[in-house]
């Protein structure tokens, strides 16, 4: 979400150097796919650095082990492990943010509105796991992999869907936004119930109760970040030596955040007027450099309305974004992506594991999403959006099976201590490359829809919500 421009009659800010120096990243950034972009720069580099410079080189970096001491209580662990237990517990939490603005006023806050995204998200869940154990069996260790093709990545999936720009309808966005949610839902939960190592009870039984004790903060209106974030550090703590992966805490705080305004935009707005409208009358505002404690006391007012106006999950959401979208995506990429390819391709795809995953992904998802979404409109449970047909379902279903992200998290839960996970890990870069270049074309070949009036944009603009890209 960028700034909005001051008119010319107003005139703009003092230009500042550094203004000069930020101003191509802040362009770079209003470009749609530009996280995707970055986080394929990444897995380009994770894949020379692995081949090219070297697979020990690759491995000994981001398996230095770090410590960090508190007391008695010493945690220590290699750098990767510090990425995906800790830096992906943040973006975690932003899933856990976002699912919980779609239940509440988005795309999943009604049974009417939800159930066609959530009808193909289950199939596309059902339908991969099912190939994949087809492909591997039960019992073994490869089977344990069932839940890597699960998954769909969000971020490049959407950053496709802006490649192709006007030639998709807007509300196929919001379709697979919805969908890309849901499965999310999905994945935390096969996370927290198939991917738990050995428990600790009394870790759990802190860290929930943590979640409790937030929970008991938002309903007594705490809003502050500091008071999640001291209950979010003691939760993540808990659920990090409790054998539930410490992940999970970030989904569950992200349900404890406030949803609702202090004031609400009407009020905000009559207040801001007659807030802005005593500024104006305040002295020397045209000439003097430094502000009075007159004017310092209204503008204070009005930067609390502001917050008040806007939810704290709102707000936590947008300042995550960019963290999330352009750092820690990008650097789990960076940390995980490095497969070392060597002369065992070949080996690797027709492998079960890796079949199981590219099938499982490239197949499973598109029959899946197709079927499950063709039902729930034959029988009447939901309809296609405005403007959207079966062609835009059946190539949206493609690039569904770009799993990357999420995929290669649970290929770390399903084989971390094994050399299974390389196989996996192939598969998915080999599916996620098949389905989004596939689903690509598939969508570009549809007619664009028809040019809508200046008066239909600025309406459907108000009214349709804007996808994160994280």
């Amino acid at each position: 979400m960028s700034a909005i421009e001051p008119p010319p009659e107003i005139g703009k800010p003092h230009p500042r150097t550094v203004d000069k120096l930020i101003r191509p990243l802040k362009r770079f950034r209003q470009v749609e796919g530009s996280s995707g972009i970055i986080l394929l720069i990444c897995t380009a580099a994770a894949l020379f650095w692995a081949n090219v410079i070297g697979a020990e080189h690759y491995e000994h970096f981001w398996h230095t082990e770090m410590t960090f001491q508190l007391g008695d209580l010493v945690l220590s662990k290699s750098l990767v492990h510090w990425i995906d237990d800790g830096l992906m517990s943040i973006f975690f939490f932003m899933v856990g943010l976002e699912i919980k603005r779609e239940v509440l006023v988005g795309e999943l806050a009604s049974l009417k509105k939800s159930a066609l995204p959530l009808m193909a998200a289950l199939g596309g869940m059902v339908f991969p796991a099912l190939i994949y154990v087809i492909i591997n069996g039960t019992g073994s260790e490869a089977s344990r992999g069932w839940g890597i093709p699960m998954a769909t990545d969000i971020a490049f999936a959407l950053g496709v869907l802006a490649l192709l720009g006007k030639r998709v309808p807007p509300s196929l966005v919001v379709f697979l936004a919805a969908l890309a949610i849901a499965d999310d839902i999905g994945a935390v939960l096969v996370i927290a119930i198939f991917y738990t190592s050995k428990l600790s009870l009394g870790y759990l039984l802190i860290g929930l109760g943590a979640f409790i004790v937030a929970v008991i903060a938002n309903v007594m209106g705490a809003r502050n970040p500091i008071t999640y974030s001291v209950i979010g550090a003691v939760a993540w703590l808990a659920f990090l030596e409790s054998g539930v992966h410490a992940t999970i805490s970030g989904v569950l705080m992200a349900m404890a955040v406030p949803a609702k305004q202090r004031i609400n935009l009407r009020r905000f707005i009559d207040f801001g007027q007659y807030l802005l409208n005593r500024l104006k009358k305040a002295k020397n505002i045209e000439t003097s450099a430094f502000s009075t404690n007159k004017q310092m006391e209204i503008m204070q007012t009005l930067e609390n309305s502001v917050e008040h106006v806007m939810t704290p999950l709102q707000r936590y959401e947008h300042s995550l974004q960019t963290w999330v979208a352009y750092i820690i995506m990008p650097v789990f990429a960076l940390a995980n992506a490095g497969v070392a390819v060597g002369g065992r391709l070949i080996e690797d795809i027709t492998s079960p594991i890796g079949l199981g995953v590219i099938c499982g992904l490239v197949f499973g998802k598109q029959i899946g999403i197709t079927l499950f979404s063709w039902i729930s409109v034959k029988f009447g449970f939901a309809a296609l959006p405005s403007g959207v047909t079966w062609k835009h379902i059946y190539g949206t279903a493609w690039l569904a099976g770009i799993g990357f992200t999420m995929s290669l998290f649970v290929a770390n839960l399903a084989f971390s201590e094994s050399s299974l996970g390389e196989e996996s890990k192939i598969g998915i870069l080999t599916a996620s490359l098949i389905a989004g270049v596939i689903g690509y074309l598939i969508l570009r070949k549809i007619p664009p829809p028809p040019m809508k009036s200046d008066e239909e944009v600025s309406e459907e603009d108000n009214l349709q919500p804007v996808p994160s890209s994280a």
